[in-house]
């Protein structure tokens, strides 16, 4: 039976039985941070199984992409560890329990319409004290008591070793199936777990029954599916064994199931599978969190190819593999195939560009620890080689167990914590926390958001707390929450500083979501005004988060929520922005240029989206006047709640990585944009009334981002750039499209002067007078016309001084102090080079007159008048032109008291070993100076006039 038949079959089979099918949650769940990636098939219901939201339905079914990294060292060895798996389960909120569980489990596995596996190759085991579940097995179903085995906590219970060692929470036993093949080992291939506990404490007396007991089943898709194909392990099923022969045929070599290029190949087709799965999420590789991990993968996989002799990237070509065998369950998968590849190939190309350099310094390390008799690699160490060169720290450890050395895994944690990274091995958290949040959201279940509607409401105190920093000796150690005593927030807390928290039953406070800030405002009651600072959401439930500016709110007062609503209006002119702005971007770079995240607040946004390359000047100037278009146009901003397919049908953006929910809210902007959004908008989109991007920068590999500013942000912002471009064109008395060429002809003359030393044709006096001429009057309109006389738009004004202030590094505010302190500049090189002393340097004769000190070698040592170092230099480029193999050295007054001394060697004498920096150094230390320099030329200073004989004689003496 082919893999995604089996699939098709188990959710059929729920469905039959009364289940709702729901679809896989992302790999990435962004509302749960206990995960990095979705571990189970129950993590998105957990809230569901807790009972803190209100349940649409009591019976759940999916198929639900996975990825766990916890037994990584395992790929590819063993027949069942995979990172990226598929996880079919079926799931009971308070609705049946284990007798359901069981008989429906046996009737999918054995009935001849499902499954048909013969009943006689299944056995099963049961938590040791759980009669009931035994009871079930032989009693109802028929299996023998020899064919139940019972085990302890450790390997039936959820979590594993639960009564005993913890953690506190939801906590159940389990019952395995396990299939027998002939002449092999026995294969789990189901595991029903029964949540009837909430454990509290140590044992004993600690496990306290659940008001209402669920089911939570998991099946691993890829194991079934090889029991019932006949083959030992997962890599050999039909969506996997493909990608394994298609990695053996790019890598060049045949595919031994036995062989160490045969476990090579296994862990390169199941890397690249779930590299590919999140990448198409938009999951790139990277330095933080789940990133991390998927750089991890990729550069183990690109690793086991560079074992078996290949130093070019490869692995990009099996994604199209990839998306053969899982396109059909996953169609989506088709459409970011080639941006998958190029991503991958990416990071393949960067990481073989330092791999080798990396695998010579680790040869390196032990050879000194050998040397030093050191037996263990140093974490910090390890670290820093994966920082520098790539290399993972698993990679690093294998190496050194073959080396019969230990690896410093603390150390390496600390390192990696240190810099904020982290490997995200699976869960960092367990089902149900049981504090007082939970308690109000158990007891409220949800808000009602009432903000598309109004931005005022009444409303009922359903919940408070306030936030306690807890001490111990003295050292802040963190901070809980806790339930207000009396059920009542008072202003003093308020006053130490303490954060307070109110729950409504009904709120027109958006929560921060979706990229969009939460709301601030007022919650006032007849005893008590409460002033939001901030609105956040756990679950359902909307927390309202500020301080009591006077009185009391207790629990079940009747009171007044009020958004503030000029922020409010300016958070939805940047949020309906986005979505334009998401538009141009498409039209502009192509369909990959699809939202990674967001930040909308009160008329700025923060714009991050997919680009693997930098977004050029005539691109920006694009996508920012196609958005100015289309708010320019006008047109209704809408919102339709309507079926997922039916969005999908109309057209709706589609987000690869988000969860959407069923049925969905559609905001619509005229004709040209649908996205599936719950966030606030304007109800026309001329009320954004200008856009104006001010950053556009790289963030990591693959990602942009583009910050900009609406409403009144933009207007200010475009009040202040005209006032400094009418600074601009007063500071040199001309229409601004000439000033970039005055400010290029002002940087020009100045890099000449320090570069030069005023040598040349150049007229000192009338360069001062010139620069010294007062501006000519010029007004605003002359100011602001282009070359024709008609007048410059305010995006031309904005770009031309974008060029300027690029031009001379500086931020717009601070243009205008620039140009008055490069116009200072050329001014005071332009009097230092009118009162230098005129040097008449006859370089005819200074070769002439040239020693030689070999055949090969002239040497020139000469004392000039005071001179500027940097004419000196340029004779010294004018003498090395018309002579080969020179050295020349010149010493110069600096002053009454000082020299200054500067030596060149001909780039052929370099070649030689000659080093004009090293010449310098020895002359100084003779002489009491210091300094040093390039091959080629160098100087030094510093030295007293009365050493300049030890400094000529030093300089000899070092050729």
């Amino acid at each position: 039976m082919l893999t995604n038949e089996i699939r098709q079959k188990y959710l059929d089979f729920y469905q039959s039985k009364g289940h709702t099918l729901v679809a896989s949650d992302v790999l990435v769940p962004k509302w749960d941070p206990t995960v990095l990636f979705t571990p189970a098939g129950m993590n998105q219901f957990k809230d569901h199984f807790l009972g803190k939201v209100d349940l649409q339905f009591t019976r759940a079914t999916s198929c639900q992409k996975c990825l766990r990294t916890g037994d990584i060292e395992n790929v590819g060895r063993t027949a069942y560890h995979h990172t990226f798996f598929e996880m079919l389960g079926n799931f009971s909120f308070g609705d049946y329990f284990k007798r359901e569980a069981i008989h429906w489990a046996w009737e999918f596995l054995t009935a001849k319409q499902w499954l048909a596996i013969d009943p006689d190759r299944l056995s099963v085991s049961v938590y040791q004290d759980d009669d009931e579940a035994s009871d079930i097995w032989e009693r109802e179903i028929g299996l023998p008591l020899k064919r139940i085995a019972r085990l302890g906590e450790h390997d039936n219970f959820w979590p594993a070793g639960a009564p005993t060692d913890g953690p506190d929470g939801v906590c159940g036993p389990c019952s395995e199936i396990f299939f027998h093949p002939d002449g092999g080992d026995e294969c789990e291939i189901w595991n029903l777990v029964f949540t009837q506990f909430n454990r509290q404490g140590d044992p004993p007396n600690n496990l306290n029954p659940l008001p209402n007991k669920n089911i939570d089943t998991g099946m691993g898709l890829e194991r079934i599916a090889a029991t019932l194909q006949g083959v030992t392990t997962n890599f050999h099923i039909d969506i996997l064994k493909p990608l394994v022969v298609a990695a053996a045929e790019v890598v060049g070599v045949e595919y031994q199931a036995d062989s160490e290029n045969g476990r090579r190949l296994r862990r390169i087709a199941d890397h690249v599978r779930a590299c590919t799965m999140a990448i198409h999420e938009n999951v790139y590789p990277g330095a933080n969190k789940e990133e991390y991990v998927i750089r991890r993968l990729l550069r183990r996989a690109v690793l086991q190819g560079h074992e078996m002799g290949l130093r070019d990237p490869f692995l990009f070509q099996l994604v199209p593999q990839v998306v053969t065998l899982m396109g059909d369950p996953y169609p989506e998968l088709r459409q970011t195939a080639e941006r998958v590849a190029h991503v991958v190939k990416n990071e393949e190309q960067h990481f073989l560009g330092t791999l080798d350099a990396g695998l010579a310094k680790i040869t390196t390390i032990f050879q000194q620890m050998q040397a030093s008799n050191r037996s263990t690699v140093d974490g910090q160490e390890a670290f820093d080689l994966y920082q520098t060169f790539g290399i993972p720290a698993e990679l690093f450890a294998s190496m050194a167990a073959e080396k019969k050395c230990a690896f410093d895994w603390d150390g390496y944690q600390g390192a990696l914590k240190q810099h904020g990274l982290d490997s995200g091995a699976g869960s960092k958290g367990v089902m149900g926390d049981f504090g007082p949040l939970d308690e109000i959201k158990r007891e409220t279940k949800s808000t009602s958001f009432l903000g598309y509607q109004t931005d005022r409401s009444p409303a009922v105190v359903c919940g408070l707390m306030v936030e306690e920093v807890c001490n111990e000796r003295g050292i802040t150690t963190g901070l809980q929450q806790r339930v207000a005593e009396m059920h009542h927030l008072a202003a003093e807390q308020a006053e130490l500083g303490i954060r307070q928290f109110v729950v409504l039953d009904q709120s027109p406070f958006y929560a921060e979501s979706g990229g969009q800030v939460g709301d601030q405002g007022q919650i006032v009651g007849e005893a008590g005004t409460f002033q939001v600072q901030d609105t956040q959401k756990s679950g359902d439930v909307i927390i309202h988060i500020g301080r009591l500016l006077q009185g009391t709110i207790r629990q079940g007062d009747t009171v007044t929520a009020e958004v503030d609503q000029g922020r409010r209006d300016a958070i939805r002119r940047a949020h309906s922005a986005t979505h334009v702005l998401h538009y141009a971007l498409q039209q502009s770079l192509g369909q990959h240029a699809q939202q990674r995240g967001s930040k909308v607040v009160d008329d700025l946004l923060r714009f991050d989206f997919a680009n693997l390359e930098p977004v050029t000047f005539d691109q920006l100037t694009q996508i920012e006047s196609l958005v100015n278009q289309k708010i320019e146009a006008g047109g209704m901003v809408t919102a339709d709640v309507l079926p997922l397919d039916q969005a999908r049908q109309a057209g709706a953006m589609m987000l690869f990585g988000e969860k959407y929910p069923d049925p969905v809210r559609m905001v619509s902007i005229a004709e040209f944009s649908k996205e599936l959004c719950g966030g606030i908008h304007v109800d026309r989109i001329e009320e954004v009334e200008s856009f104006e991007i001010t950053v556009e920068e790289n963030i990591s590999a693959g990602t942009r981002r583009i910050q900009a500013i609406t409403g009144k942000r933009a207007a200010e912002h475009r009040n202040n750039t005209l006032q400094v471009a009418s600074a601009l064109g007063r500071f040199f008395g001309l229409p601004l499209f000439q000033v970039p060429a005055k400010v290029a002809e002002l940087q020009t003359l100045v890099k000449s002067l320090k570069k030069q030393g005023g040598s040349g044709s150049l007229q000192v006096g009338a360069e001062i007078e010139k620069i010294n001429q007062p501006p000519v009057e010029i007004s605003d309109p002359q100011i602001f016309s282009d070359a024709n006389g008609n007048p410059m738009g305010y995006f031309d004004v904005r770009d031309a001084l974008k060029k300027i202030s690029q031009g001379l590094n500086v931020a717009l505010p601070d243009l205008k102090n620039r140009l008055i302190s490069l116009r200072q500049e050329a001014l005071l090189l332009l009097e230092k080079i009118q009162n230098s002393p005129k040097v008449d340097l006859d370089i005819g004769h200074l070769i002439a007159q040239a020693e030689h000190l070999d055949q090969d070698i002239s040497v020139i040592i000469h004392q000039l008048p005071e001179s500027d170092p940097a004419q000196v230099k340029i004779w010294i480029d004018q003498i090395r032109k018309k002579k080969e193999n020179l050295a020349i050295f010149f010493a110069t007054p600096q002053g009454a008291q000082k020299v200054m001394v500067i030596a060149g060697i001909s780039q052929s004498l370099v070649k030689q070993g000659l080093h004009a920096g090293d010449w310098i150094k020895q002359v100084a230390a003779a002489a009491g100076g210091r300094g040093g320099g390039k091959p080629d030329m160098a100087q030094a200073g510093g030295i007293d006039i009365d050493q300049l004989p030890v400094a000529l004689a030093a300089a000899r003496e070092f050729l």
